[in-house]
């Protein structure tokens, strides 16, 4: 059976943010691929795997950082606005009660 490459692809596309790609070639496999040549598709796999993750983080935190600055009152334009990180990741995901 003849090797086909393996492809590690993701695609993000937004109607208000640059859409990116990321792509790798991955080691071929077959049916009757070795012990070893399986083993380093794996790694190879789990490695690229975390680099998708960084950069897919990398780009989405930064669409975010975007569009809360395009959203900011005129008056906090061209000043930077900190964020409280810890609190961000905290609550990440979940949804804040309404303060009164």
């Amino acid at each position: 059976m003849a090797q086909r490459a393996r492809i590690l692809h993701a695609t993000y596309s937004s109607a208000t943010n640059p859409s990116f790609a990321h792509i790798t070639e991955l080691p071929s496999l077959t049916s009757n691929s070795s012990m070893s040549e399986r083993i380093n598709y794996l790694c190879a796999l789990r490695r690229e795997t975390a680099i998708l993750q960084d950069r897919i983080n990398a780009e989405l935190t930064q669409r975010m950082e975007d569009d809360k600055a395009r959203q900011a009152p005129d008056s906090t334009a061209g000043k930077k606005v900190t964020v409280d990180e810890v609190a961000e990741e905290e609550n990440y995901g979940e949804e804040i009660p309404e303060e009164d």
